[in-house]
């Protein structure tokens, strides 16, 4: 792995790298607060810009100051573009919309008609005070034909060039002191390796600090494409941040990590902790130090409603210090499952989000 990037300053705050930014779309990760996700050491967040635009919309983050001030959150936000959310619904249903040169004209069922520019796109993540803003791209379905994903590379870079345009424009109109917000684009073109390299090569040209994995990172199967993660890796730069938006399960963050990927995001550590379902390192070793990252054993799977931990004054997990761990046992923990008490969900929330800021620091240890 070649890489010199280990750290970037941004407005709220160093992001130390790698780092899992957990998935907060609405402006909330759902179940827990910011003084939670302080204490499991979230070093960001990922929020929507299409969602943020809906509820609570733009005038309300105004007057609240920012998305930061807005939610409580005093370290780093991720805004995507709100374009991957307008394309799969149009993908659902045509009516809802067309894909045109100059952007995305937009009108959901029985709502207004909204159209999406780049220009738009930054505008609106500068307005929410983001501190990584994502250009808007054009993202295909996994089985669109060759002459789409041709069709998404040209647009993919033609709206780049005018996404940098615009983000220049506000930053010397808002004369920004401190840190700057950063601009990163995303590499489109499916399996199609020539249409990778083409779209990376027209993005590099244009100039951004971090570029992002476009499209979707898993096969029919549902397992990681591995080759064509590592193959994108491989077109961006080593001096910026290399993105692989929506990985999440903990063996193939591991895995992309060795490819060069520095930030991660995904729903998977939320999601499953609803669904009764924790991550855990190996308990057999005796310190995560003897952890083998390389082995797909290296952690396994907890569920806390099961009966067996009825009696169990053991915590969760002997290797993790969340508040989950830290103040409560598996019985206690299977009790509030057992009643419905939302706390269950917010300590099981708060426990895998620390099981994945720690395998961050696992890895960035490994590699000092």
């Amino acid at each position: 792995m070649t890489e010199k990037l280990r750290e970037m300053e941004l407005p709220h705050g160093s992001l130390r790298f790698p780092a899992f930014f957990p998935d907060g779309t609405r402006g909330v990760v759902r179940c827990v607060g910011a003084e939670d996700l302080e204490d499991c050491r979230v070093p960001g967040l990922v929020m929507n810009t299409y969602h943020l635009n809906s509820k609570p919309g733009p005038g309300t983050l105004k007057a609240a100051g920012g998305l930061n001030r807005f939610i409580g959150w005093n370290r780093p936000i991720l805004t995507d573009s709100g374009g991957f959310q307008v394309f799969s619904l149009i993908g659902e249903n045509p009516k809802y919309g067309e894909i045109r040169p100059d952007g995305i004209v937009f009108k959901p069922d029985g709502g207004e008609k909204t159209v999406l520019t780049p220009e738009k796109c930054i505008s609106t993540q500068f307005a929410c005070g983001s501190d990584i803003m994502m250009c808007l791209d054009y993202c295909t379905a996994p089985d669109a034909a060759p002459e789409v994903n041709r069709i998404s590379v040209d647009t993919t870079v033609r709206w780049a060039k005018r996404c940098k345009k615009e983000f220049e424009t506000q930053l010397s109109a808002r004369k920004t002191k401190g840190a700057k917000p950063k601009l990163f684009a995303i590499i489109q073109g499916a399996g199609d390796l020539a249409l990778r390299a083409e779209c990376a090569a027209g993005l590099k040209e244009i100039g951004f600090e971090g570029y992002g994995f476009g499209g979707w990172p898993l096969g029919p199967d549902g397992k990681l494409l591995y080759d064509l993660l590592a193959y994108t890796a491989e077109l961006m730069p080593d001096d910026g941040v290399k993105y692989a938006m929506g990985v999440g399960r903990p063996e193939e963050i591991v895995a992309c990590r060795k490819m060069g990927y520095t930030l991660f995001d995904c729903v998977i550590p939320t999601r499953e902790a609803r669904h009764n379902r924790l991550f855990v390192f190996n308990p057999e070793c005796r310190s995560l130090e003897e952890l083998d990252l390389s082995d797909p054993k290296f952690y396994s799977h907890y569920y806390p409603e099961d009966d067996r931990h009825w009696r169990d004054t053991r915590p969760v997990s002997e290797h993790c210090d969340c508040i989950c761990c830290r103040r409560y046992s598996r019985a206690y923990l299977r009790h509030l499952f057992s009643i419905g008490e939302p706390l269950a969900l917010r300590l099981a929330t708060a426990h895998n989000l620390r099981f994945y800021t720690k395998l961050m620091e696992l890895l960035s240890a490994r590699e000092s």
